[in-house]
């Protein structure tokens, strides 16, 4: 009997066979939508060199992988799977926070946060996990489902899920907007699957009926986010801003971000400022 000839499709990387570097490097010049000729261009060798190393011809030197993931904009996260591929040992730690190497870092953001009190700050991981967060965050969850608050606990769905503080929000429409329009951009640079799904799943949430949408006079940048929401104390007018830290070995601290809020208003100011006396915040 004549065996059949393999498909082309035989050969693709599958999730039973291990990706090579070539693999990822395909994978990415790909999402970068990058011809290469374009990365060869950039990447300062011959699109020769390049194919052959897409192929598995050639074998890229540790600075050349290094260089490659420098011009595709490629995560730590996933640069230690294209030195591991290419046979090198990986470049970037990843320790939790919670981990005893991580103490002195995990000291530095909590000192962080709580010296942003009287207003509220919290910390959070690739996913919109909270990590950290100062004791301002505490009384803005009040209500929220008891089950949304078990950990971890996911800023997103804390947000916009109707059991969430999404009933509260007073500008949940645009605060909605904003979440998913941060939510595509980490996408595009990241690719990431879990947040993909994440994004779905927020996408299902209900939005603001149109009769109780609030609408904002004036522009606003997306670095000041104005974030209202509904207190037993009134409306608190937040803006909201991030931070991302930017480590050049950490894995865990490059994907840290804090989003820290600031009273939007003087009667916000005072609200936050009088809560913080009766909470020791």
């Amino acid at each position: 009997m004549q065996s059949a000839t393999p498909s082309p499709a035989s050969t693709a990387p599958t999730a039973t066979r291990r990706l090579s570097v070539g693999d990822h490097l395909r994978q990415w010049r790909q999402r970068r939508r990058l011809s290469q000729q374009e990365l060869a261009d950039d990447a300062a060798l011959s699109p020769r060199h390049l194919s052959c190393v897409e192929t598995g011809k050639a074998s890229p030197s540790r600075e050349l992988v290094l260089r490659l993931c420098d011009r595709l904009a490629v995560p730590l996260r996933e640069r230690n799977a294209w030195l591991v591929a290419a046979g090198y040992a990986p470049m970037y730690r990843q320790q939790p926070l919670d981990d005893p190497s991580m103490h002195a870092a995990r000291q530095a953001v909590q000192h962080l946060l709580d010296r942003h009190s009287p207003w509220p700050a919290v910390a959070f991981d690739r996913h919109w996990n909270m990590v950290l967060a100062n004791r301002m965050v505490q009384p803005l969850l009040e209500g929220v489902d008891p089950a949304l608050l078990q950990a971890p606990v996911n800023l997103l769905r804390v947000s916009l899920h109707p059991l969430g503080l999404a009933p509260r929000i007073v500008n949940l429409n645009q605060w909605r907007e904003h979440l998913f329009a941060r939510l595509q951009q980490q996408l595009h640079s990241t690719f990431d699957e879990p947040l993909q799904a994440l994004l779905s799943e927020l996408q299902g949430y209900p939005g603001q009926p149109a009769e109780q949408v609030h609408h904002l006079a004036g522009e606003h940048p997306g670095v000041l986010m104005p974030f209202l929401i509904q207190s037993p104390w009134g409306v608190l007018n937040l803006i909201s801003t991030t931070t991302v830290f930017g480590s050049p070995t950490d894995i865990t601290l490059q994907e840290l971000a804090l989003e820290t809020f600031f009273p939007g208003d003087e009667a916000t100011a005072h609200l936050l400022q009088t809560l913080a006396a009766q909470t020791g915040g």
